[in-house]
């Protein structure tokens, strides 16, 4: 279990044969990897992302990686829906306005003939597709490294990025984090932006350059910004972030935040642990491109 130091891992991982990593930072690396020798067949996270793990590593000696994106899905899905809502008519701002005797002023957008741009169509862009179809969107786009049939069914349009964020009026981050999404969201895009662009981030903190990302909303470039994960977690108190009327933030809670969340979660990283002992499908498998 990743909990302490790296060196710590590095003096109790030899001859194991599965690795269970939860909200850790320690890279999980060759050396690492090597350390742990022939036995180590299995590593398997906790949650949806695995960017602390070497994934060429695993692919070189044959090393399975799971994930529990199968229990989170629904859930992540749900609270991105509900942060876009709640991004779009300042709902959070017209709370504390009420609560402080005052009658909310400020107005919002709604989702009816809005596009929407899905960042990262995997499981839970998938999922988030799905929930808005229920929606008046005018378009639905997003990326993937090949189209998905199940988009495709929901109207969805297979598009650049440099496209889907010049066109959309709502952008949702739902794509992990690897060297290749580091950063997505820069200067240079934020500046492709519509100027009534919400961001949504339900995936990683580095997805965003959160300082481009302060500059963009500190001059209306955007509109606004509505983050379930930031860089660090959770941000400091005088972060600039912090005090932007136009941001909602939440202490990445998307996968977590219901009664059994914790629970199924581990549940289902255990089951990817014996199904490899078992000689088994691993019940939710990351695919190592």
């Amino acid at each position: 279990m990743v909990g302490s130091s790296y060196q710590d891992l590095l003096d109790n991982i030899p001859g194991t044969f599965g690795l269970i990593i939860s909200g850790s930072s320690i890279p999980i690396d060759e050396h690492l990897i090597e350390t742990a020798g022939p036995s180590l067949r299995v590593i398997s996270s906790t949650s949806m992302g695995y960017e602390c793990v070497d994934t060429n590593a695993l692919k070189k000696r044959g090393i399975v990686l799971g994930n529990t994106v199968h229990a989170t899905t629904d859930k992540v899905a749900e609270l991105t829906v509900g942060l876009l809502i709640a991004t779009a008519r300042n709902v959070l701002d017209a709370n504390q306005q009420m609560k402080s005797g005052k009658l909310p002023t400020s107005l919002g957008t709604g989702l009816t003939n809005s596009v929407v741009g899905i960042i990262g169509c995997g499981n839970i862009g998938i999922a988030v597709a799905k929930m808005l179809s229920g929606f008046k969107l005018s378009e639905l786009l997003y990326t993937s490294r090949k189209p998905k049939p199940e988009a495709e069914c929901l109207r969805g349009q297979l598009v650049s990025i440099d496209d889907l964020v010049g066109r959309s009026d709502y952008i949702i981050l739902a794509t992990v984090l690897v060297p290749e999404t580091t950063y997505i969201i820069n200067k240079d895009r934020l500046a492709l932006m519509k100027p009534n662009a919400v961001i949504i981030n339900v995936g990683r903190g580095k997805l965003i350059n959160q300082d481009d990302l302060v500059d963009a909303l500190r001059t209306k470039r955007i509109r606004g910004a509505g983050l379930d994960v930031t860089t660090p977690e959770p941000l400091p108190l005088d972060h600039p972030l912090m005090s932007m009327d136009n941001v909602v933030i939440l202490p990445h809670i998307a996968g977590r935040n219901t009664i059994g969340a914790a629970m199924e979660k581990a549940q289902l990283t255990i089951d990817n642990i014996f199904a490899v002992f078992n000689n088994q499908p691993m019940p939710c498998q990351v695919k190592l491109l």
